[in-house]
Formats: C-alpha cells, sequence, structure tokens
C-alpha cells in the first residue's frame, strides 16, 4: 500500500474564492494553461494531489477546489464513510436518480472563468473523479472550458445507467459539445460497480462521437489501494488516483498519459 500519511499540500497556494455569493477553498499550483480538477470521494486525498502534481509538471496551472472532506486526509474507510453520507444529504449535490444537476456545478463553472482569465490561452479543462466525474461534462455548458475528461462517474448511485444531468442541461451540453466540435474524453475499469458499461452508453447516446470512452482491464488496477477504496469501493475504480499502477507499460499509467496529452493538445494555443 502507498504511504499512509496525510498531505500536507505545503506546495500549492490556498486560496479562498467567491462565486455567486459563495465561498470554497481552492489549492493553486503551477503555470500555463488552467486545469480545474475536482475530488473524489472521499476528498483531496494524497493520490488526488499526486495526479495534480503531475498535471502542474505537465505545464498547467491546476486549481484543486475543496469540495467535501478534509484536504489533504489519507482515505480511511470510517471517515470516508461518513463524507459519502454527509454528501449525499447536502443540498449541493445530487446523488440519486431523478435529482438532476448538482448545485455545486454552478460554483464550479465560475471557478473555470476565473481560472481561464488568470491563465489565458483558448480556454481551460476540467478533470472530474467518481462522485464529480459527470461534473466535468456539465462544465462545458461554461464557454471557457474545452477540454473536459469524465473519470468513472458513479452518480446517480441509484441508476447504473442514467447521468447526473437534468434533461434541459443535457441537451444544452450535447448541443455546445457539436457547435464547438469538442471532445469529452471518459474512462471506467471493466468491472467497476459504481461507473459500468451501462452509464458509458448513456454518454455516447447524448454526445455520439463526440464521447471517448476508454474501458481498462480490471487486471491492470492496483490491488492494494487505501481503506475506503478496499473496504467500500470494493471494486476496481480510481483509475488515475487510488488504482494507479505507477509502473511503465500499466493501462493506468497510460490513461494518466492519454489524459495529460488531451489536455496539451487542446489548451496550447496555436
Amino acid at each position: 500500500m502507498r504511504g499512509h500519511l496525510d498531505d500536507a499540500i505545503t506546495d500549492f497556494s490556498h486560496r479562498l474564492v467567491e462565486v455567486d455569493g459563495v465561498t470554497k477553498t481552492v489549492h493553486v499550483a503551477g503555470s500555463g494553461p488552467g486545469v480545474v480538477l475536482m475530488p473524489e470521494m472521499p476528498g483531496i486525498s494524497p493520490d488526488v494531489l499526486r495526479f495534480a502534481r503531475w498535471a502542474r509538471d505537465a505545464g498547467f496551472t491546476v486549481y484543486v477546489p475543496s469540495l467535501f472532506g478534509r484536504d489533504g486526509a489519507y482515505p480511511t474507510a470510517e471517515a470516508g464513510e461518513e463524507v459519502v453520507r454527509r454528501a449525499c444529504v447536502s443540498a449541493e449535490f445530487r446523488a440519486f436518480a431523478g435529482g438532476g444537476t448538482s448545485p455545486v456545478t454552478r460554483w464550479l463553472r465560475g471557478l473555470a472563468r476565473i481560472a481561464h482569465a488568470e491563465c489565458g490561452g483558448p480556454g481551460v479543462g476540467a478533470i472530474g473523479l467518481c462522485f464529480t466525474g459527470n461534473f466535468a461534462l456539465t462544465m462545458a455548458l461554461e464557454p471557457a472550458v474545452i477540454a473536459p475528461v469524465v473519470n468513472h462517474p458513479s452518480l446517480p448511485l441509484d441508476d447504473p445507467g442514467a447521468l447526473e444531468l437534468a434533461e434541459e442541461d443535457a441537451i444544452e451540453v450535447r448541443d455546445r459539445i457539436a457547435r464547438d466540435g469538442l471532445k469529452v474524453l471518459a474512462y471506467r475499469f471493466d468491472g467497476d460497480r459504481w461507473c459500468t458499461g451501462q452509464r458509458f452508453a448513456a454518454y455516447r447516446a447524448l454526445l455520439g462521437d463526440a464521447f471517448d470512452g476508454r474501458v481498462l482491464p480490471d487486471s491492470a488496477a492496483n490491488t492494494d489501494p487505501p481503506p475506503f477504496f478496499r473496504d467500500l469501493v470494493g471494486t476496481p475504480h480510481s483509475v488515475v488516483t487510488a488504482h494507479l499502477v505507477d509502473s511503465a507499460g500499466n493501462p493506468t499509467l497510460r490513461a494518466r498519459d492519454e489524459i495529460l496529452a488531451f489536455l496539451a493538445d487542446r489548451l496550447t494555443t496555436r
């Protein structure tokens, strides 16, 4: 198992960002085009921060908003379960089918606008993970977002073939992506019970060829993830964080490189 220690996040600046009267902490590092990296359950873990540093070192300004959990905390089962419970009843999120689009995505679109204004370039990237996976797609309602990456989206939790989107937002996102010729890059493990083949089929039905959904074999996943993922998630799930294997040739490491290349291709001014 990788390190059991919390991450102090000492190599990021820590900002209070206000959007429409709502203020959240955002951890920022790097230079170059902006990328909003949203946390997965149960928060901004050391593995999420490892990916943020990879993106920073690849030439991006990375914005990691604090949406739930304790920033930098190692994901234990007990603490993580409590974070999930609180998020599922929070007014900011729509964890279950029929809830529509999560309200927090409005704030995230505002963060994308701020990132674009600060970093310049043609636009910004948005990377969602797990609970926030689909948020990267919803953020494409903001014109500044031109490189959405949807990683193993788990919402809605109670309908494996549904999308966490209100119908009117789904139509608007589809039309914007078609109008601007955007691509949506997405990843999941083949046996993931939280992000199933049915969910990827729903994305393809909405977006057509604009949806590039890539499926990794379960055998590629880290077999000794932190306790939250081992005991509660219980299946290969987090492609570029908890279940990534940092070894040359592993499909999860290739996924990381593909995501960074996708961002570079779309966010670098030509």
